[in-house]
């Protein structure tokens, strides 16, 4: 009973037991460096797929969404 109260002690205590290190100053330096890259292509692989993928379901979505009202304006005839 004793090691049970001992670890829920530990899960419940605010204090860290270790430090984490701050990567904002190093972020910071990334994004704000002048490169060209465009700021939401500044982070790396993921970013650029997030983006292609993205720009690929916008214009399938506008693609999808004329061919609706296109076929919706000129109904087909019997």
């Amino acid at each position: 009973m004793a090691a049970l109260r001992q670890i829920s002690q530990r899960t419940l205590s605010s204090t860290a037991r270790r430090q984490v290190q701050n990567k904002v100053p190093e972020k910071q330096k990334m994004f704000q460096e002048d490169n060209g890259i465009p700021v939401h292509l500044k982070g790396g692989v993921g970013d650029a797929v997030l983006y292609r993928f993205t720009m690929a379901l916008t214009v399938l979505g506008t693609g999808y969404v004329v061919y609706e009202l296109g076929s919706a304006a000129l109904p087909k005839k019997k």
